[in-house]
């Protein structure tokens, strides 16, 4: 088939380059397609600039792929259960064909929820395959070598401020040093939306702009949980990426992104302000016998729920900081061999006071947990942890485009997907359709 229709993709996080290395592997020219992003490539982008440049937020994940439908969205509402499989059995095979050394990869498939637990919460056991953070940043520079390789053109440094969609066009400006230069026009047949976490205030701004019909989400917050890892051992040698869950009428609660053994706490900027994420990484080096994991809340019935978390999370934010807290003044421990940038709290109440009561659900829970895993004051938790979700455009199932525009198509974070495996998927899902 002779393919003649340019793509342009907007963001280069894992949905939107998947996408391109399913187009690329079928044939599709390189040089029809041009990525934009406001961040830098894998050879020129620091460990800093989590949520911007080549491979996007989930490239300097720890690497956790999960394998099930249930976890990271609803891609089996979008193809069926049988198509969500396959798109991520691809997914995932994206990351392992460009691992230096694919036998490293970590795979896990717990079976039976212990005991133990049964009392205090409920447990979600899934298969999961782990790369480690490292991994990560040596399988985007191959990826990235590939791509180019193949013709694909990259502009790097350009924040897209527009987009037309009735004209099939959309305006980005170059920056150096952050400051705006130069504005470009840009031309597409087919336009990936792939803009990840640092672009869901644009997705949200384009839906308003072109009234497009979305579904409303959830606010999800909480914090990032650390100490040694002795005291989950118990639960580690049934699930590396645990993942405990309560309910209470419309909160619920869950652990999630499980980091352990080389495990240590990063910085996410989003929006101006300090969020934190975790990471593990592989090498006998980095080890130091810590775990830290998200404790997020999802609370049904907030109106603008992107808004509202956006005004928690910058009122939670001192001296260019987030904040940490420790009952014990426990220092971090990180596989890095220094602290993470946080201001240290002794009192909770401004937390509780900010959160508006919903903080309460946290603490409950970590109280819970120390039922179970006996240990005592010796923790600490960073402040805040939070996953932006804006409202979900509503799409054609068969290629994830809008209703009103069907050459444009959402993928990733700005479709509500969670984790790099779900966001592949979509990638690979809407590459298949530009196929056709």
């Amino acid at each position: 088939m002779k393919y003649n229709k340019k793509i342009v993709i907007v963001g280069s996080g894992v949905a939107g380059i998947s996408a391109t290395l399913k187009l690329i592997d079928n044939g599709y020219p390189g040089e029809l397609i041009t990525i934009i992003d406001k961040g830098k490539d894998p050879y020129t982008r620091k460990p800093e600039e989590v949520m911007t440049g080549f491979a996007g937020a989930g490239g300097f994940s720890d690497g956790k792929l999960t394998y099930h439908t249930s976890i990271g969205g609803v891609l089996s509402k979008y193809c069926g259960e049988e198509k969500a499989y396959d798109l991520m059995d691809q997914s995932i095979e994206m990351w392992k064909r460009f691992h230096p050394d694919p036998p490293k990869i970590m795979y896990s498939n717990p079976q039976a929820e212990p005991d133990f637990i049964k009392p205090y919460f409920g447990l979600r056991l899934f298969p999961v395959y782990h790369i480690g953070t490292d991994y990560l940043h040596e399988i985007g520079k191959r990826w990235y070598d590939y791509l180019v390789d193949k013709g694909v053109n990259f502009v790097w440094n350009s924040v897209v401020w527009d987009i037309k969609l009735e004209a099939n066009c959309l305006y980005h400006f170059d920056t150096e040093d952050g400051h705006p230069m130069m504005t470009t026009k840009e031309y597409y047949d087919k336009l990936i939306f792939a803009v990840g976490k640092s672009g869901i205030d644009f997705a949200q701004s384009l839906s308003n702009k072109y009234t497009l019909p979305t579904e409303p989400k959830s606010v999800q917050i909480g914090v990032r949980f650390e100490a040694p890892q002795k005291y989950f051992q118990k639960l580690i040698d049934v699930s590396y990426d645990f993942k405990l869950y309560q309910k209470f009428n419309n909160v619920s609660l869950r652990s999630f992104c499980t980091n352990n053994n080389a495990a240590y706490v990063a910085v996410e900027e989003t929006y101006g302000d300090v969020t934190y994420n975790g990471h593990a990484k592989k090498g006998k080096e980095f080890e130091n016998q810590m775990t830290n994991f998200g404790i997020l809340m999802e609370i049904k019935g907030i109106e603008n729920p992107f808004e509202w978390s956006r005004n928690i999370v910058n009122k939670l934010q001192f001296g260019g900081n987030g904040l940490y807290y420790s009952p014990s003044r426990v220092v971090s421990k990180t596989s890095e061999g220094t602290n993470v940038s946080a201001y240290q709290i002794d009192y909770l109440d401004g937390v509780r006071e900010t959160m508006g009561g919903y903080f309460e659900y946290v603490e409950n829970f970590i109280d819970q947990m120390n039922k179970v895993f006996n240990f005592g004051d010796d923790w600490g938790m960073y402040i805040p942890e939070v996953k932006y979700l804006s409202p979900e455009p509503l799409v054609d199932y068969s290629n994830l485009a809008l209703t009103n525009y069907p050459n444009v198509h959402f993928v990733g974070d700005a479709l509500s997907a969670r984790g790099i495996t779900v966001s592949g998927a979509h990638g690979i899902y809407v590459a298949e359709s530009l196929l056709k």
